[in-house]
């Protein structure tokens, strides 16, 4: 394992003692205050550091003492155990006992990614009791939404104002070492989602003694945007994901929303550090979120991107939806969903329904650059109501696509639940105080306003309020609500059509490139590839209610799925809500 520096926080050496640093350039002194109520006073160094040395070790609880009046916790603490507003806690990551030592990860291609909520699932420890189920499954990486301290017991983890300390509400830091360390046991990788484009609302006080982190010039949706022309904020989300890789051997990391950090120096920066400090032979995974359709950072140190085009082309298609961002798909559908599956984005470049450019363009990348989804937190939760796909749309039609989804060479993501058929909402959830709640009640409430559904202000009223602890629970996906035997069938098609990706798609995907793809009908595609053993996998996918003329498979192929909402089976029509995937193997 390689070796990590550490530059900001609280360091514990190799004597036993602890190097407190803080980068406070607004400040005229800094001290840290333990628990014991003893005051030490860190020493000014170059570039508006300050640092001291204090004899104490992993335990100690601390804040740091700005100017003598403001009492605050480490930015950069690795444990919160009383939350954002408790004291931080010395922590010592060379400490934990490791069991799987050998553990080297995954190719990219064998990824089929699992995302969850932490909290919802049970915490840490309730992860991993259910590890072997998410094997059972075909999953091969699990993804937890953030696990930075964020304010309260429940939040979705997007308002974190400690990116280094894991939420205490979900366990110890040792306890995430532990659910990593049964993953890889397992064979399974583990992603982590972090937020590198904002700060929480509640706890954040780094613009009291170090204003430049933040920009003066450029606002983003959560406040003032975060200024990574400094170096030392660079170091400090840097040295994050390096926390994340080498302290906590996670195997990859999901960069969230990363069109609202306006630098992509320190994207590919980033990438290069991260790569540079694990060994050749780690596989290490990082993944992008991003509106602007930088194909360019898919070449420069990322290996994909969650592919929101394909799946918006593919909601519109399943609902018919066309508010919001739908409208940029609703028309021509099909023609846009063809396109993704033939070149990864569908903008790349076109102007969208808001008159600016979207997108650059992609086709020359593979189709595992990009990570496809029908249901995932974001296409949920942030729906007023939480509503999961299957209550939306036809349930055969969603059986369809699926065939589309977790077989094309594109990497697959499921979001918790949606393998046995959960039909509870996922809401957008929040646990702050009355004064911030309220504020963030309006404010959900208000961003609504310009759908037709939601243009009565007293229908917005009905809108759940994220403060509220019932909005949570009923977050929480819960199978003894539901019909089982419902329930038992979605699992089984999930789990056989992973399977057969493992089987037949899998071992091939390397080095595949798109075979082309043709429109057969309303809401009906055809895509081809040319897999990396010189096989040509081809999917038949027909949304719509009607059947559609296809070509029947060559000779000597074979069909591997072939899910029909209908009897049919003559192999030159594709039913309504049906998909089949045929492989013609190389000779």
């Amino acid at each position: 394992m390689f070796e990590i520096t550490r530059l900001h926080g609280a360091t514990v050496q190799s004597d036993g003692a602890t190097c407190f640093s803080l980068w406070a350039p607004d400040a005229d002194t800094v001290a840290v205050k333990l628990g014991d109520g003893s005051v030490h006073t860190l020493h000014h160094q170059a570039s508006g550091w300050y640092s001291a040395r204090v004899n104490c070790g992993p335990g100690t609880a601390y804040r740091f003492l700005i100017n003598g009046q403001l009492s605050v916790p480490d930015p950069a603490s690795r444990h919160q155990p009383q939350g954002v507003d408790g004291p931080s806690c010395v922590l010592d990551p060379d400490a934990f006992a490791w069991q799987i030592n050998e553990w080297q990860g995954r190719p990219w291609h064998e990824t089929v990614i699992y995302e969850l909520h932490p909290g919802a699932f049970g915490g840490f420890a309730g992860i991993q009791a259910r590890l072997p189920e998410l094997l059972d499954l075909g999953i091969t990486a699990i993804e937890l939404m953030p696990v930075n301290e964020c304010p309260g017991k429940q939040n979705w983890g997007y308002d974190g104002v400690f990116p280094f300390a894991p939420q205490s509400s979900c366990g110890t830091p040792d306890d995430l070492r532990r659910l990593i360390d049964a993953a890889h046991a397992s064979g399974l990788m583990v992603f982590m989602d972090v937020v590198y484009n904002h700060f929480g609302p509640h706890g954040n006080y780094l613009g009291k003694y170090a204003r430049s982190f933040f920009r003066e010039d450029i606002d983003t949706p959560w406040g003032p945007a975060i200024d990574f022309r400094n170096s030392q904020v660079c170091d400090f989300f840097c040295e994050n994901a390096l926390m994340w890789v080498l302290d906590y051997r996670v195997d990859g990391l999901r960069l969230d929303a990363v069109h609202a950090i306006n630098d992509m120096d320190f994207l590919t920066n980033l990438a290069r550090r991260v790569r540079s400090a694990v060994p050749p032979e780690r596989h290490v995974h990082l993944m992008l979120e991003n509106e602007h359709n930088q194909a360019s950072l898919l070449t420069e140190g990322f290996d994909a991107q969650w592919n929101d085009d394909g799946h918006h082309a593919l909601h519109v298609l399943l609902t018919g939806e066309n508010e919001s961002y739908y409208r940029d798909f609703a028309d021509d559908a099909t023609i846009k969903l063809a396109r993704c599956l033939k070149e990864g984005f569908i903008y790349q470049g076109e102007t969208t329904r808001t008159g600016s450019s979207r997108g650059e363009p992609s086709g020359h990348l593979p189709p595992t650059a990009f990570i496809l989804f029908l249901q995932n937190h974001d296409q949920v939760g942030n729906r007023a109501f939480g509503e999961r796909l299957i209550t939306l749309a036809d349930h055969r039609a969603v059986k369809a696509a699926l065939g589309l989804v977790l077989l094309c060479p594109m990497i697959p993501l499921l979001f918790m639940g949606e393998e046995w058929g959960c039909e509870q909402p996922f809401l957008f959830f929040t646990d702050h105080d009355e004064e911030l709640g309220k504020a963030v009640r309006e404010g959900r409430r208000n961003e609504f306003a310009d759908f037709t559904a939601f243009a009565d202000e007293m229908i917005r009223q009905r809108i759940p309020d994220p403060n509220s602890h019932s909005t949570y629970i009923t977050s929480v996906p819960d199978r003894t609500g539901g019909n089982p035997t419902l329930q038992d069938d979605w699992l089984a098609y999930y789990r056989s059509l992973l399977r057969l990706r493992h089987a037949h798609i899998v071992p091939r995907l390397p080095g595949t490139l798109s075979d082309g793809t043709t429109i057969t009908g309303e809401k009906a595609v055809s895509a081809c590839w040319r897999l990396g053993d010189g096989s040509r996998l081809r999917i038949d996918l027909n949304l719509s209610g009607s059947s559609v003329p296809v070509t029947a498979p060559d000779p000597g192929t074979r069909i591997i799925h072939d899910y029909r909402a209908s009897l049919s089976k003559d192999p030159t029509i594709l039913p309504g809500y049906s998909s089949r995937a045929i492989l013609d193997q190389a000779t």
